[in-house]
């Protein structure tokens, strides 16, 4: 899924760069596009019992909030959405004023943090960066699930006439950063055929 593409440095580095663009500019097509069947709600239950079906959620590039935040809510849990996209966020909040959606970084930790369909749009350098970051917003027992692809390397996608960009580590990287952040992996599926392909890492903190 994830292959190198030549004239990685001019081309990439610009579509990383573009990616808050596209979602600010592009937030009611996304909103129209993305689809609400749910197909990952194996793997949300799945992160739901890791954390003992209770806390608090962070969704880390939650976007408008539908499904996945949505279905968390719908199941009593209390919900922080991060995003860049100030159009995004509009539309979280008209749909759950109850609940937190920001797009400044935070200081406090969770029971659960989701990056679904959003940290693989991050840099390999930035994916990186995060894992401190992960560490820093949990504690003991916290779940933490993301998606990436399947191998080490760079995709391009397309959404709205534009190239959307992709990263991933390699699977071993992935597993090296969580234990020493202090991960355990629970799971990790490559293509899951049961969740539309996707690539899922779920752990819990140590």
């Amino acid at each position: 899924m994830f292959n190198r593409i030549k004239s990685e440095g001019i081309v990439s580095d610009s579509a990383a760069n573009n990616i808050l663009s596209i979602y600010r500019r592009h937030a009611d097509a996304f909103a129209s596009q993305r689809s609400r069947a749910l197909f990952e709600k194996s793997w949300l239950d799945k992160f739901i019992a890791v954390m003992g079906r209770q806390g608090s959620i962070v969704d880390i590039g939650c976007g408008n909030g539908q499904p996945i935040a949505g279905y968390f809510i719908q199941q009593g849990f209390q919900l922080t959405g991060i995003d860049g996209s100030a159009a995004m966020l509009a539309r979280a909040r008209q749909s759950f004023p109850a609940h937190r959606w920001l797009e400044l970084a935070i200081d406090e930790t969770f029971d659960g943090l989701i990056a679904w369909d959003s940290f693989f749009h991050l840099t390999q350098q930035d994916q990186r960066k995060m894992f401190p970051i992960f560490d820093r917003l949990s504690h003991p027992g916290s779940a933490l699930m993301f998606t990436s692809g399947t191998g080490d390397g760079i995709a391009m996608g397309q959404f709205e006439g534009e190239p959307l960009f992709h990263a991933s580590l390699a699977p071993d990287e992935y597993r090296t950063l969580l234990s020493v952040h202090g991960f355990a992996v629970i799971e990790m599926v490559m293509e899951d055929p049961e969740c539309a392909g996707h690539t899922v890492w779920l752990a819990k903190k140590n």
